[in-house]
């Protein structure tokens, strides 16, 4: 067996604390190709977190069978930072409670720092161009100096990423179905991942606002390939992506067992995995830009209704949500009606139904870019 299983160390946030990152490695180390997959960055959503459970002794099977090709990395806890975190009986593990922000933003941009670096070195030599960019981005991840846990937390993360053929990181939304963020120069090289996991939307995007996880991994090879230019090859050599394993409340051990299968149908066609993962599923939705999501805000405080349900194909100005003020002096008045602005696929509904003006209350999947939008941040 191949497996080795490492705790590491964060830096204690206060006296007498201390939090670890616990860390699954299979394979020889250094081998090819590699896979990162980590799930609960956002510590609340529990959906990935399963998941990673069931592959996990998947992959302990697999392992002593000798199926292991290549590395494979799994974090099933990303966030122990996060999962610490409770306010009046209830998980808050999206934000740090201290003020450092969303655990799945501002993760470091290296590639104008490695740009300079490698300028010159590039050949004709795709491989080599690779191995040489890999290098980089992690001599340059080593010299930086985070100031507190939480940054450490994210070198950390991306530490083990970064030179990573493949990087799965597990999340899921309020309520909806699977979908799948990807960068643009991802698509279609990232359709066996979608189609795999039969997922009803895919969100595409080169910048989405504030550097989240995935893109920290994917985008410095497109943002290298755009600074240094085209004169010598660099392909997008990490395939990263966010995976929405549905909503928070589907929590079970039928649908995390099923998606650990799904990843590791995916590791097998990705050469990871011995094993033959048979056909792949069919194709539930086309690739839309990210940048043609519509968020339907409340435009006032109440309870929201849905009129229709999730996955429903919209035209433009049908009726989505209805927000109802129980307090309204008058019943006949005391609905505001949301509607569509955009054609598109209902991907995604609020899991509160008490919200507030500005709320996201419901998600749109547009064909189309929405006019004057440039990058917007992800949601996930």
């Amino acid at each position: 067996m191949s497996k080795t299983v490492r705790q590491i160390p964060l830096p204690s946030p206060s006296l007498g604390t201390s939090r670890a990152v616990t860390v699954h490695r299979y394979g020889e180390p250094g081998a090819r190709p590699k896979a990162y997959i980590q799930a609960g960055l956002h510590a609340d959503e529990l959906p990935g977190m399963l998941t990673a459970h069931h592959l996990l002794r998947r992959l302990d099977a697999l392992d002593a069978a000798g199926a292991i090709r290549g590395e494979i990395v799994v974090v099933p806890a990303a966030n122990p930072i996060g999962l610490s975190q409770s306010v009046l009986e209830y998980h808050v593990g999206r934000f740090a409670l201290d003020g450092r922000g969303n655990f799945n933003r501002h993760y470091p941009d290296l590639a104008p720092i490695v740009a300079p670096r490698i300028a010159g070195q590039l050949t004709g030599d795709a491989e080599r161009n690779i191995r040489l960019v890999r290098a980089a981005l992690l001599a340059a991840l080593a010299e930086q100096q985070p100031a507190d846990e939480t940054g450490a937390l994210r070198k950390t993360l991306l530490g083990l990423s970064i030179d990573a053929d493949v990087v799965l990181d597990l999340h899921c939304d309020n309520r909806a179905p699977v979908h799948v963020y990807l960068g643009t120069p991802l698509w279609p090289d990232g359709e066996d991942l979608a189609r795999e996991f039969e997922a009803e939307a895919v969100l595409l995007a080169e910048e989405s606002g504030d550097n989240p996880f995935d893109e920290a991994n994917s985008s410095p090879w497109w943002v290298l390939s755009r600074l240094l230019g085209d004169a010598h090859p660099l392909p997008p050599a990490c395939l990263a992506a966010t995976i929405e394993l549905r909503g928070q409340a589907d929590v079970d051990d039928g649908t995390a067992g099923a998606d650990a299968d799904a990843l590791i149908r995916f590791l097998q066609r990705r050469g990871l995995v011995a094993g033959d993962p048979g056909p792949l599923p069919e194709a539930r939705c086309e690739a839309t830009p990210l940048a043609g999501n519509e968020m339907l805000r409340a435009p006032a405080p109440g309870i929201v209704t849905y009129s229709q349900p999730l996955g429903a194909r919209l035209r433009r100005g049908d009726h989505v949500a209805d927000i109802v003020d129980p307090t309204a002096a008058d019943p006949a008045q005391a609905r505001t009606p949301l509607h569509a602005g955009v054609d598109g696929v209902l991907w995604s509904l609020c899991l509160h139904r008490l919200v507030r003006p500005g709320d996201i209350v419901a998600k749109i999947a547009g064909a189309e870019p929405i006019e004057g939008r440039g990058a917007i941040l992800l949601t996930t």
